[in-house]
């Protein structure tokens, strides 16, 4: 999905105002596995990906990553902690695969914010779908069989199996490669 069909789902932009929004954004090719912010790194853009697949994750003490979240066509990606509150970044952000990314500074955002009545809806938009999002995860992981959560995230996420590690997956869900295999070889038996 392109950023301007994206944005104008959520908010009705006059042309005018989507070609001067879009200005605003640069538009890069970012290769598989590059790291676009590190963990105790300042986040200073907000992402959008038209193509691609990329994730949140940090490392645990004893040094293994742990995947907070995945990113897909059509989504926003950032540290969402340390781009609006300009603080370090408690995760990592990485592309899985090779991505088609738009980006947009802090500073460019909190103007755009001020100049456009109609950013801030989608602004506020935007966040109450991201909060959802992460609330249904939490509740996925406190209250959820390993079952329920896989067949949660293929909800949220059908095709990740194609674009993404199974350990990188497994961490997203809180359970070992063992208990996702065994239970992807169950639904296919099904």
């Amino acid at each position: 999905m392109s950023i301007s069909a994206f944005l104008l789902t959520l908010v009705p932009f006059t042309k005018e105002e989507l070609e001067d929004i879009l200005s605003h954004f640069k538009k890069e090719t970012v290769s598989k596995n590059k790291v676009l912010v590190s963990q105790g790194d300042i986040c200073n853009y907000l992402y959008f990906l038209e193509e691609g697949m990329a994730r949140s994750y940090y490392l645990n003490d004893s040094g293994k990553e742990i995947t907070q979240w995945f990113f897909g066509v059509g989504k926003f990606m950032t540290s969402a902690d340390s781009f609006f509150q300009q603080t370090p970044s408690l995760y990592y952000l990485e592309t899985l695969e090779d991505c088609i990314l738009y980006s947009i500074s802090k500073s460019q955002i909190d103007m755009l914010f001020d100049k456009y009545p109609k950013m801030e809806k989608l602004g506020r938009l935007a966040t109450t779908e991201m909060l959802t999002k992460i609330v249904n995860k939490l509740n996925a992981i406190q209250f959820q069989t390993a079952r329920e959560r896989y067949e949660y995230m293929l909800a949220e996420f059908p095709d990740i199996a194609y674009h993404v590690p199974l350990g990188h997956i497994a961490s997203y869900l809180g359970m070992t490669q063992e208990t996702l295999s065994r239970i992807r070889k169950n639904n296919s038996q099904k």
